[in-house]
């Protein structure tokens, strides 16, 4: 296994080559690192199963670098879908639409949808783009961790995460601290009426917007997507949703909230935009300590604040009322 230093455009180069010769490449898009095989390629993608320890009837979403190949992988695309793709492409969106015959069992989970989305992070981009050109047609990439932990948003967590499951042919692309921190949005396309499966940092009031139309909201659906499970983004720390501590243990909130007496303040974002940066950091900063519970102040309102309640729920294992 190869870790690059800076992922130079050789070194992106052989990463696609690697992907086309059938090992998986972890990369940094700008929602957090994921781990990446050729989407056609059944041995390949098996690998991601056993190396993060993942459901097999559990669908990856395939990354591709323009909206041009997204005839590829879908077909039916409504046109409310291909706005969003047009408005929201690259970043942070996937759209679940009708799978195409190149769209197989064994990266859907045996559904007739598919989830795809094209990255932002310029070498994510530059890597799918180079795959392409070695006749690649689109790369999956759940998030590189084991299932139903905490996504890394560093190449060094990626290492601690998997790094040990990683081969010698396999690749990890260093591109420093991603910048959401979050997963992508997913949307489900494949009914007359968008409804958001997963929130993220395109968010629901960027969406209605964007349609003019109604946008419901799922926290549950039959169609199984990234993230869905009632737990999910979860540390070793036990996780909860509180304002008061005991001794000793970690707190997590928005910098204007005091930290309480003897607890052990893991971030103070300011913003939204860095609470959703800071989350994951701060699950693995408390791992790091060995702390045996973190204490969340969920962000109120709407938009981004979603995500981060979707991601903290989750991680506490418990469903939301």
């Amino acid at each position: 296994m190869e870790i690059t230093k800076n992922s130079t455009q050789d070194e992106i180069k052989m990463a696609a080559k690697a992907l086309k010769d059938g090992h998986l490449v972890a990369f940094p898009t700008e929602t957090v690192y994921g781990l990446g095989a050729d989407a056609t390629n059944e041995k390949a993608v098996s690998r991601i199963y056993s190396t993060k320890g993942r459901p097999a009837d559990h669908p990856l979403i395939v990354h591709i670098s323009s909206i041009d190949k997204l005839g590829k992988w879908a077909v039916g695309i409504p046109e409310y879908a291909l706005k969003l793709a047009n408005k929201f492409w690259p970043g942070p969106l996937t759209l679940i639409l009708k799978r195409s015959d190149l769209a197989k069992d064994f990266i859907t989970g045996g559904q007739d949808s598919v989830g795809v989305r094209v990255p932002a992070h310029p070498i994510a981009i530059s890597l799918l783009s180079e795959f392409e050109e070695l006749f690649g047609h689109g790369v999956v990439a759940p998030s590189a961790n084991k299932f139903g932990a905490v996504s890394p948003t560093n190449s060094k967590d990626v290492y601690k995460e998997i790094g040990n499951k990683l081969l010698s042919n396999d690749i990890i692309l260093n591109g420093g601290n991603c910048e959401i921190g979050l997963e992508s949005t997913i949307i489900d396309c494949t009914t007359h009426l968008p409804m958001i499966l997963r929130p993220g940092a395109i968010t629901y009031e960027m969406i209605e917007n964007l349609l003019v139309t109604s946008v419901r909201l799922s926290n549950f659906n039959k169609t199984r997507v990234s993230g869905n499970f009632i737990s999910h983004y979860a540390p070793t720390a036990e996780v909860v949703i509180s304002e008061s501590t005991f001794d000793g243990e970690g707190f997590l909130a928005l910098a204007n909230i005091s930290t309480p007496i003897n607890a052990v303040r893991l971030s103070s974002p300011s913003t939204l935009e860095d609470y959703a940066k800071e989350l994951y950091v701060a699950f693995r900063k408390a791992d790091e300590q060995k702390l045996l519970r973190i204490v969340v102040v969920l962000p109120e309102g709407g938009g981004l604040a979603e995500a981060i309640r979707d991601r903290v729920i989750k991680a506490t294992g418990k469903p939301s009322n």
